[in-house]
C-alpha cells in the first residue's frame, strides 16, 4: 500500500487515508460474525407413519352387508359376528350424514340368516337400506 507524503508545493494534503478504517471494518466483520449464533434452519414436515393398524371398518359414504351361501356375514368384505354388526350399524347412526347401507344375501342363504340380519339392522334403526343384487331374480317371478 502506498502513502503519499504530501506535496511539494505546500498545500495540505486533501486524500484521506482509507486503510486503518479499511483493516478496523474487517475486524468488526469477523468478531460480527463469530459473536452470531449459529442458526438451525429446520422445515417441520408430517411425515406419514407406517402403520400396521387396519383402516376403519366403517366408511363415510356407503357399507356393505352381505351373507354367503354357509351363513357367513361379512361387513365390507371382513367377516364379523351379530354383536359387532350391532356396534357398527351403531356408530354408523352416530355419523353425519348417516352413510347407506347396501345388504346383499347370496341366493342360496338360509333365510333364517338373512331374517336374523334384517331383525339387527332393524333394532339399529337404519334409515338408508338398499337391497343389491335383486336384478339377478328379475326373470324368475
Amino acid at each position: 500500500m502506498a502513502m503519499s507524503g504530501g506535496r511539494d508545493d505546500g498545500q495540505p494534503m486533501m486524500e484521506m487515508n482509507t486503510t486503518p478504517l479499511i483493516d478496523v471494518m474487517l475486524v468488526l466483520l469477523i468478531m460480527f460474525i463469530i459473536t452470531i449464533p449459529v442458526q438451525t434452519h429446520a422445515v417441520k414436515v408430517d411425515l406419514p407413519q407406517n402403520s400396521d393398524a387396519p383402516k376403519p371398518p366403517i366408511e363415510p359414504d356407503k357399507n356393505k352387508v352381505s351373507i354367503d351361501a354357509a351363513g357367513g356375514v361379512f361387513w365390507n368384505g371382513t367377516p364379523i359376528d351379530d354383536v359387532t354388526l350391532s356396534q357398527y350399524l351403531e356408530r354408523t347412526k352416530a355419523m353425519s350424514p348417516e352413510p347407506e347401507l347396501h345388504f346383499q344375501p347370496d341366493a342360496a342363504a338360509r333365510y333364517e340368516k338373512v331374517d336374523q340380519i334384517l331383525a339387527i339392522i332393524k333394532r339399529a334403526n337404519v334409515t338408508k337400506l338398499g337391497f343389491v343384487g335383486n336384478e339377478q331374480y328379475r326373470g324368475d317371478f
